[in-house]
């Protein structure tokens, strides 16, 4: 095999790849040679797409139709993308002026997030809840309601904050919470639960029970994983032609809202830095095998952080999703990083 053969039928898988994302049509040798020159006869391209076709990178509905791309056609393309897969300029600062409008509030800088990947790929975008592989004490405030009640104002390192109330036994004054306050804000700041039960420190009953209640709150939030996430563009993946059947736009319904996919997902793939792209099969899921996942992480390496991801049929563009993902990220961990920098 010639160096010159090898290269063309590089050249037609990608043709066909970018066709079909396109299209969603089977994409016949005639359609190659009149849109592309690549100098060859049409017998040529037919031999190629043979050679493809029986090397497993395509697969064609019927012996006289075009080829389409199966899962390792598409692995190919993504491997061999140019590294150039930035975002056009007007995008980035358009994303950028958005996310910058919001102030602090995660909540609606995570949704806005979800929703502006959502919109540039045309497909479903997920961005989880920043989350720290254990949560840090940082601030704690004590407000009386009345004699027996006050309100408990818990915020942890990763920008969560927890209001919630406590009954005591025993009548407790301001004074009493301001000091334990003080007190627990002095020793506790920066540790996690399992160093604050270390600390061993000398408290009062009504200090005991209030302790108590903020190390189970942080005990919930270590052991919270991907349940609070954003997803949005949900009907736009389901416009898609892979989903007009009924059964299948049912069957991706019920697995977005079971959100389980999404932990299993991560948990297996999502390793070290930079954008992961999980194709078809290569799911352990096999309720995934229809589908493509691009992610990445973002936040503050070895501190905090959550994902961003795309999730669209393997009929995807991948080098926009990539850019997509691969930008998002880099802006939310330096929010993150502007937000936090003082912990």
């Amino acid at each position: 095999m010639t160096k010159a053969a090898d290269k063309r039928r590089d050249n037609v898988l990608k043709i066909i790849v970018n066709e079909y994302v396109a299209k969603a049509t089977p994409v016949a040798s005639e359609a190659i040679l009149r849109h592309h020159r690549l100098g060859v006869s049409p017998a040529t391209i037919r031999n190629d797409m043979a050679y493809l076709e029986e090397e497993g990178y395509i697969a064609r509905p019927y012996t006289s139709s075009g080829g389409v791309p199966l899962d390792k056609a598409y692995r190919y393309y993504v491997e061999n993308l140019s590294e150039n897969v930035d975002l056009p300029a007007e995008e980035q600062q358009r994303i950028r002026r958005m996310l910058g409008d919001v102030g602090e509030g995660y909540d609606r800088i995570l949704r806005l997030a979800a929703g502006a990947m959502a919109n540039l790929v045309g497909n479903a975008a997920v961005v989880t809840y920043p989350k720290s592989s254990e949560n840090r004490f940082k601030h704690l405030e004590l407000v009386e309601i009345h004699q027996y009640m006050a309100l408990i104002v818990l915020i942890l390192s990763n920008a969560v904050l927890r209001r919630f109330t406590m009954s005591f036994d025993e009548p407790v004054t301001q004074e009493q919470l301001d000091e334990a306050a003080v007190k627990f804000n002095r020793e506790y700041t920066g540790l996690t639960k399992r160093q604050m039960a270390r600390k061993k420190l000398e408290v009062t009953p009504v200090e005991k029970k209030i302790s108590s209640a903020v190390t189970e709150i942080m005990a919930h939030e270590d052991e919270l994983e991907y349940e609070s996430s954003y997803l949005e563009g949900l009907r736009l993946m389901l416009g898609q032609p892979e989903f007009t059947q009924r059964d299948r736009m049912l069957g991706v319904l019920e697995l977005m809202e079971a959100k389980a996919w999404l932990r299993h997902v991560i948990d297996w793939q999502l390793t070290g830095e930079g954008v992961k792209v999980i194709i078809g099969e290569e799911n352990h899921e096999a309720s995934l095998h229809d589908l493509s996942l691009v992610f990445s992480k973002y936040g503050i390496p070895d501190q905090v952080g959550g994902t961003v991801g795309i999730i669209g049929p393997k009929r995807m563009d991948y080098r926009r999703a990539i850019s997509a993902v691969c930008y998002m990220s880099g802006v939310l961990s330096e929010l993150m990083t502007r937000v936090l920098g003082e912990d």
